[in-house]
């Protein structure tokens, strides 16, 4: 019994000290990862809406955008934070639109833990450029094994269809709801 009692004492001290160690580790590498996140979604925001010149982040709810202007101060375009489940945890996606609404500017995937080889292609190059110039309304569809014909279509990524899917959905939820509160 007194051996038991003493490996049951060594194991809760070493796991206190493990949990106190990975806290501590935690607290002192937050800033730097959050500081991190913001510099890459400012990236993104210049990068799906590229005459940028300045912005304003709003929140409104769990919705968080930005609207863009260009160096008069005139807006020209809205980027808008996306998430959403995708196959095999939360995509992250930062979407631009221009100023009526019309058009996307382009889509970047800002986090995925998608399938390697597959479902990741969905932060491809090849991928997010099929979202330059791409109808809003009707609300984007995907096509499987052949190329769009119509302005709100995009091609799925063979065998990811789920991954494309996930990205289109999770485009159209997003900017569905923007629209309601405009």
């Amino acid at each position: 019994m007194n051996k038991l009692v003493r490996m049951i004492v060594v194991l809760t001290v070493i796991g206190l000290i493990s949990g106190g160690i990975l806290a501590l580790v935690y607290n002192l590498s937050l800033p730097k990862i959050i500081a991190n996140q913001e510099a890459e979604t400012k990236a993104a925001i210049f990068k799906v809406l590229p005459e940028t010149k300045s912005y304003k982040k709003i929140i409104s709810g769990d919705l968080a955008y930005f609207d863009c202007f260009a160096d008069n101060g005139e807006k020209i375009g809205t980027a808008i934070l996306c998430q959403g489940n995708g196959y095999q945890g939360v995509i992250k996606l930062l979407v631009g639109v221009n100023a009526d609404f019309s058009r996307f500017t382009g889509m970047t995937v800002l986090e995925q833990l998608e399938t390697p080889g597959l479902g990741a292609k969905i932060a491809t190059q090849d991928f997010e450029s099929q979202f330059k110039q791409l109808a809003t309304k009707p609300p984007i569809e995907y096509v499987k094994n052949m190329k769009p014909e119509k302005d709100n279509q995009i091609e799925a990524i063979t065998g990811a269809t789920i991954s494309s899917r996930a990205v289109v959905n999770i485009i159209n939820k997003t900017v569905e709801k923007l629209l309601e509160l405009k």
